[in-house]
């Protein structure tokens, strides 16, 4: 109901001009783990886990964000993808697909995958098949009737 609800990451990689940078854990008592370092301009790589291809997170001030997705998975199609404001969509040569934010206090990306893709032609083309024969062809048919 709109609060904040840590994630759980693994492999936390910093780093700085390119370079891994250590940092320091935290885990007080009855808390969610944190991490602490220099202030600075830092880019943070970590894997976790998502549901429903949903990824969203919200920032007290405005960040630059990248998210690589794997070729396995796009946004290209507006019926199953979403992503909000100013998003900048990148297709790589190796099918690979980025998105990134430029200085964002929000950024929100629903991705899919080539099966949820292929199911979503299947209905539109079943759906299309329906209409046909429901509409179209009862329509004709009374045309005939008519002349």
């Amino acid at each position: 109901m709109g609060e904040d609800v840590p994630l759980n990451v693994g492999e936390v990689t910093l780093f700085h001009a390119g370079d891994p940078v250590p940092f320091n854990w935290s885990k007080p008592w009855g808390a969610p783990a944190s991490i602490s370092f220099a202030k600075g301009n830092y880019t943070i790589s970590f894997i976790a886990p998502l549901r429903d291809n949903n990824l969203n997170g919200v920032f007290l001030q405005p960040y630059n964000v990248s998210v690589a997705l794997p070729q396995e998975f796009d946004v290209r199609n507006p019926l199953l993808a979403g992503l909000s404001n100013g998003a900048n969509v990148t297709r790589l040569a190796d099918n690979t697909t980025t998105v990134s934010w430029t200085k964002a206090f929000t950024f929100d990306l629903r991705f899919y995958s080539k099966a949820q893709q292929d199911l979503l032609f299947f209905f539109l083309q079943f759906m299309g098949i329906l209409i046909a024969v429901l509409v179209v062809i009862p329509y004709l048919l009374s045309m005939k009737k008519g002349e």
